[in-house]
């Protein structure tokens, strides 16, 4: 009978939530918030891709990764040099490897995110892509927004990504719904009224 290959997995507990973290080799592969159905979809992908199964346990290489959270989370950290393993198609690689470009504490819309791939009309691709990213935070999927300045969802919700965003410096304000990037004051975050 052959072995089956392992994926070590452990909860790691944010400010902002309960990110699962997961170890292929020497490389992370999962890095991904507990809260939403998503992360189902997200593991079986993990499973197939690498003939893996979970189990519980821990690496260097998460071991690493825990502490590099650790310093993102209190501001001592803007980027990060844990390896990396993406478990996706061409296309879902492509939008990752983009993600890495966009520099801390800036924001892109999914739009800007389909040119800089050179497919400009694949903007609802380049969304899901990035949905389906495993490796969230190390890669900041977070940094993207919609055309219209809206937060748009995330796979630990739209709080988290705003907590996120704020943890690296972009400025907020609050009305009554939905956040969004008002450019006329100056990039300040602000929640916007639906209907405005």
């Amino acid at each position: 009978m052959k072995e089956r290959n392992v994926v070590l997995t452990r909860l790691y507990q944010s400010p902002c939530g309960v990110l699962m973290l997961g170890s292929f080799g020497d490389q992370l592969c999962l890095c991904d918030w507990q809260v939403e159905k998503r992360h189902v979809c997200v593991n079986r992908r993990l499973q197939k891709m690498l003939r893996a199964g979970f189990t519980e346990g821990t690496s260097e290489v998460m071991e690493k990764a825990v502490l590099q959270l650790d310093e993102f989370f209190v501001g001592k950290r803007r980027e990060f040099d844990v390896p990396l393993l993406f478990a996706g198609t061409g296309f879902q690689q492509r939008v990752w490897d983009e993600l890495l470009k966009i520099p801390f504490g800036e924001t892109v819309s999914y739009g800007e995110m389909a040119r800089r791939i050179g497919m400009p009309a694949a903007v609802r691709a380049v969304a899901n892509a990035n949905g389906a990213n495993a490796l969230s935070v190390f890669v900041p999927c977070h940094r993207v927004i919609g055309g219209d300045s809206l937060l748009r969802g995330y796979g630990g919700g739209v709080d988290t990504k705003r907590k996120l965003l704020e943890l690296e410096g972009v400025a907020f304000s609050e009305l009554k719904r939905g956040w969004c990037l008002d450019k006329t004051e100056g990039g300040v975050w602000t929640k916007r009224i639906e209907g405005k």
